[in-house]
């Protein structure tokens, strides 16, 4: 869920309780038209909807909460699109966790000189083994 869920108006539409949704349920839903839906698939590549074997759309809940999040940025919010595409990218950056920093090689081993020393002796045992 987004974080803004509670400070959604209280005119948001319930989303149905469903795995994936046909463009016309999402365009009845957040109240957008299907060729208005196909426009923002272009410019905010968050929303991917899968397609079905017969080429529909099949849109995901996140996909939807994403558009309602959209809606409500351009029409009440008065965001310009790449506005919009700004803001959300930057919430998500906000967001994401920071993946933590690699280890330097000399953190990888003991800083024992011994234990180098081991290492290099199980090496020269596999080669040995291999030979």
């Amino acid at each position: 869920m987004w974080a803004m869920d509670a400070a959604r108006s209280p005119e948001t539409p319930e989303i149905p309780d469903k795995l994936y949704f046909r463009i016309g349920e999402v365009s009845r839903v957040s109240a957008v038209k299907p060729h208005v839906l196909r426009y923002w698939e272009s410019e905010f590549p968050a929303i991917t909807p899968r397609k079905s074997g017969s080429g529909h759309r099949l849109y995901r809940r996140k996909d939807v909460e994403l558009i309602l999040e959209i809606k409500r940025l351009l029409y009440e919010e008065r965001f310009t699109i790449e506005g919009a595409r700004k803001y959300l990218g930057q919430r998500a950056k906000k967001a994401a966790p920071k993946p933590p920093k690699p280890s330097s090689q000399g953190e990888l081993f003991d800083a024992t000189p011994g234990a180098l020393d081991e290492i290099r002796r199980e090496l020269r045992e596999i080669l040995k083994l291999l030979q």
